[in-house]
């Protein structure tokens, strides 16, 4: 894992394949100091229409130390770590450096008893599918976690429609 103060920050892109420091963001984060800005900055920069970067794989074990020390389950972090794993898997984007590989796998084995120990305090359809799809990530299951990930609710319903699996008593849960 790079330190929070690395000179290495500076040289990193991101989802646009241009340089990208998230660090100030990381930081903010840690602190509490606006979750959302700061979780719509991370959205924006490291992931954009599929592309990732070097950025975008470093920032991963931090935001697991953040997560890990947060009381509190956020779906935006579940459902940003995992998006950043499955578009590693995108032909068009780099694989991990090998120079960050081993604490971005790391990241991913602590995320396993962290994603473990949030799934039941998750209290909505949204953070259930993002802790649940990260699951199925870091258990080695790509496909699936990123079709819980991407799975759209609609479609789901229309799928269970097609195919009478659902009587009316299940219909509304």
């Amino acid at each position: 894992m790079i330190p929070l103060d690395g000179k290495r920050w500076a040289e990193l892109k991101g989802g646009y394949k241009l340089p990208f420091d998230p660090t100030p963001t990381l930081r903010d984060l840690e602190r509490g100091s606006n979750p959302q800005a700061c979780w719509d900055t991370l959205w924006n920069e490291l992931h954009h229409q599929g592309d990732v970067g070097d950025a975008s794989y470093a920032s991963v074990p931090h935001l697991v130390r953040i997560a890990a020390a947060s009381a509190s389950v956020d779906w935006n972090f579940y459902a940003l770590v995992g998006t950043i794993e499955i578009e590693r898997h995108r032909k068009t984007n780099s694989p991990v450096p090998a120079w960050l590989l081993e604490g971005y796998r790391q990241a991913w084995r602590e995320l396993l008893p962290l994603a473990l120990r949030d799934l039941p305090k998750a209290s909505d359809a949204h953070t259930t599918q993002a802790v649940l799809g990260a699951l199925a990530l870091a258990k080695g299951q790509t496909k699936l976690g990123a079709f819980i990930l991407n799975a759209d609710a609609s479609e789901v319903d229309e799928w269970l429609e097609d195919r009478d699996a659902w009587s009316e008593l299940y219909r509304d849960h």
